[in-house]
């Protein structure tokens, strides 16, 4: 008998990622759809049921071949219910994405936060390497994040655990965030945050290259303010000093809480490789006790863009 498949499924506001997956993690098939928020995003369960219906007839399978599917879906979420109380950039409020998924599909569903589902595809199949106690931070346009505790993603009473994007880091006099409040670090490590400080930085006219990129194209980029700190550029190193400092800080305080094995770091930022990781490291060390830090090990994500979906499979298994 042919062993059944999980479907990993990755909700985004552009696209939705979905992939077949083995209950050992290995991906059978992937493939993306857009994502159709018209209508505050109400067709979004038919199209994910239409996508799968069609990709096992593309594979020439059955759709009884398939055993369970695991969602990570942006915004608020009660994790037990699969309720989405809301999701902005999709345009759903109170939307019972679980149970409208199952009535589509006929096929047993949860749904957890796609930051969550993340953290668990690299736990499982990625940097993470099978470790229990995990800390995962996306840096991306927002600053996203996953916990897992002794194997377990951490929920919390309401879903709203691993949350690190919206820690405090700048207690007063702080920028604004998406969620509400200010000084957020989102507002400082996400690429938009980094972009921003470097905009500030270059604002008393001190000669950079960035100066010189910014009058070219009208923009900076997060990947040049680390190419060009690479590079030697003070005001460039000024701002990487600044983030690493603030979520180095952010990290070791919640690592002196967790005590994590690995410290994962993902999502677009992530790609400046050991220029964010060196300067980052060392601000951590200076906030994380001894022992604390001795134990974690940081990481870049390994999976990219398919974190989602093996993490969403990896949710569907425990269904089983």
């Amino acid at each position: 008998m042919m062993e059944k498949w999980f479907v990993g499924v990755d909700i985004g506001g552009t696209t939705i990622k979905m992939a077949f997956v083995t209950g050992e993690g290995e991906i059978i098939s992937k493939w993306e759809i857009p994502t159709n928020t018209a209508n505050g995003g109400t067709e979004i369960p038919e199209d994910i049921a239409e996508a799968i219906r069609q990709k096992s007839a593309e594979l020439g399978e059955s759709v009884d071949h398939l055993q369970a599917i695991g969602v990570g879906a942006p915004g608020f979420i009660n994790m037990d219910t699969g309720f989405i109380y809301q999701a902005v950039n999709i345009g759903w409020k109170d939307f019972a994405l679980k149970d409208l998924l199952e009535k589509e599909t006929g096929l047993p569903v949860t749904v957890d936060n796609d930051a969550n589902i993340a953290a668990l595809g690299e736990m499982w199949r990625g940097s993470g390497d099978g470790a229990r106690d995990l800390l995962c931070v996306t840096l991306g346009t927002g600053v996203g994040g996953g916990i897992v505790a002794n194997g377990q993603i951490l929920n919390g009473a309401n879903g709203m655990a691993g949350e690190i994007g919206h820690n405090t880091v700048i207690a007063e006099g702080g920028m604004p965030c998406n969620c509400g409040k200010t000084g957020c670090l989102e507002t400082v490590a996400s690429a938009t945050g980094i972009k921003r400080l470097a905009m500030n930085a270059l604002a008393d006219g001190s000669p950079s290259t960035l100066a010189d990129l910014l009058e070219q194209h009208g923009a900076i980029s997060s990947k040049e303010v680390f190419e060009a700190a690479e590079l030697g550029d003070e005001v460039a190193q000024s701002v990487v000093h600044e983030v690493c400092f603030h979520l180095g800080l952010a990290l070791a305080n919640l690592a002196n809480a967790l005590n994590p094995a690995k410290i994962v770091v993902g999502g677009g930022v992530s790609k400046a490789g050991q220029h964010l990781l060196d300067p980052l490291e060392s601000e951590f060390r200076r906030f994380a006790l001894p022992r604390v830090a001795e134990g974690a090990e940081f990481k870049i994500a390994t999976l990219g863009n398919d974190a989602g979906v093996i993490g969403g499979a990896w949710i569907a298994k425990q269904l089983s």
